[in-house]
């Protein structure tokens, strides 16, 4: 069966320059960011929105998802360390950013961005930073394979991956893979319904479809991922899945609530005198 596997050991590192380290993993992370920058700008232009709220909350995404990410990683999986080692958190190059981390901290960065910036309902700017999150998604779980990490079990089907990297010598589920192919869909998804239908008017409704897609997928593909902490051996569900469950029920709740298509136009902003 090890013929039929992929003997996985890329290079995490993608280009040294003296004493500069480029790692695939920051590289994909910041072009995660780009990327979402652009498709934003195409949105507000489609709002006949202020150009500048794209520039504006580019950075308030960037504040939410490292800090909501890197919180989450150590108050979700290893509490007892980090608290006791607060110093450790600000280490972010040690690794270590968890998903549903991010999951909360870039609504509370887009809630302050809707209040402070927009004036709009907070599910209006969520639904449309939806499309590029799943991206973002996409791009990051690549830097995780490159890393070799966040993989899953052993596995004889032949897409298996043998992190050689890692130290493994049998092949395994490749996990990154499954969630990349999954972020991929959601948003492929997200971009038609908003490009290509009315219901990007319906308060709500892309980002419910975000939470079930990218979360209900990722509640299954978990079943064949290793624990991401030892507390979780033995458990039946494990923490990503037990964080997903709310969300999932949230974007059910989303979809499924009955309300009329409404369009909203955003405020008109007055330019300020020059004096």
């Amino acid at each position: 069966m090890m013929l039929l596997s992929v003997v996985w050991d890329a290079d995490p590192t993608m280009l040294e320059i003296g004493p500069v380290t480029i790692r695939w993993y920051g590289l994909l992370f910041a072009t995660a960011f780009v990327v979402g920058l652009l498709i934003l700008q195409r949105i507000i232009k489609e709002e006949n929105a202020p150009e500048t709220w794209s520039d504006t909350a580019f950075i308030y995404m960037i504040v939410g998802t490292v800090l909501g990410a890197r919180l989450g990683h150590c108050l979700f999986y290893e509490p007892a360390y980090y608290l006791a080692n607060p110093v450790e958190m600000l280490k972010i190059w040690r690794g270590g950013l968890a998903s549903h981390g991010a999951a909360v901290g870039i609504p509370v960065a887009l809630w302050l961005f809707s209040r402070n910036v927009t004036k709009m309902p907070f599910l209006w700017i969520m639904d449309r930073m939806s499309p590029q999150i799943a991206l973002a998604g996409l791009f990051i779980r690549t830097g995780n394979l490159m890393n070799s990490e966040i993989y899953g079990h052993q596995t004889d089907l032949p897409w298996g991956f043998v992190f050689v990297r890692d130290g493994q010598t049998l092949p395994m589920h490749p996990t990154q893979l499954y969630e990349a192919i999954l972020y991929t869909f959601s948003a492929a998804l997200l971009l038609y319904i908003y490009f290509r239908t009315e219901r990007k008017h319906q308060l709500g409704y892309l980002f419910g479809w975000f939470t079930i897609t990218s979360f209900g997928g990722r509640f299954l593909i978990e079943f064949v991922k290793n624990d991401q902490a030892n507390f979780e051996a033995g458990m039946f569900l494990n923490m990503g899945q037990l964080l997903s469950i709310p969300l999932i029920l949230i974007g059910i709740y989303l979809v499924a609530r009955k309300q009329a298509i409404q369009r909203l136009e955003p405020p008109k902003w007055k330019p300020v005198a020059k004096k």
